[in-house]
């Protein structure tokens, strides 16, 4: 008798990955996540082409991630994919000190973050551009 197996936390129509210890605050992730969030994949995905900052190439690294588990692990259609959710939270903070002024010492934090981006099938004429 082994123990019963977890129920599967997302809907059937969903799929989702996770990018953990980025380098880069959570804000300044969360700018980038901000852009993504509710658009339909192709347009996720051209977006972050196209952004200026430097996490957009992992953001995308991860949406791809998530586009794919939807397609190979749960046989939804991928044209038909919303990104549903893209939250950021917080992972380690590493702190470092750097010599300042009159013999002292000033810390510096470099911050990690982790991404989780949902997607989510939707139907065709339900969905927004």
């Amino acid at each position: 008798m082994g123990k019963a197996s977890t129920p599967r936390a997302l809907a059937e129509n969903e799929a989702k990955a996770i990018a953990r210890m980025l380098r880069i605050s959570p804000q300044k992730l969360n700018l980038v996540a901000q852009l993504i969030r509710g658009k339909k994949v192709s347009r996720a995905l051209a977006d972050l082409e196209f952004s200026r900052k430097r996490i957009a190439v992992d953001v995308k690294k991860c949406l791809e991630s998530a586009i794919a588990n939807a397609e190979n692990n749960h046989s939804l259609d991928v044209d038909d994919l919303v990104v549903a959710e893209a939250h950021v939270g917080k992972a380690l903070v590493m702190k470092r000190f750097s010599p300042r002024a009159r013999g002292r010492a000033g810390r510096i934090e470099k911050p990690f973050s982790n991404l989780t981006i949902v997607v989510r099938e939707v139907q065709a004429a339900a969905a927004k551009a």
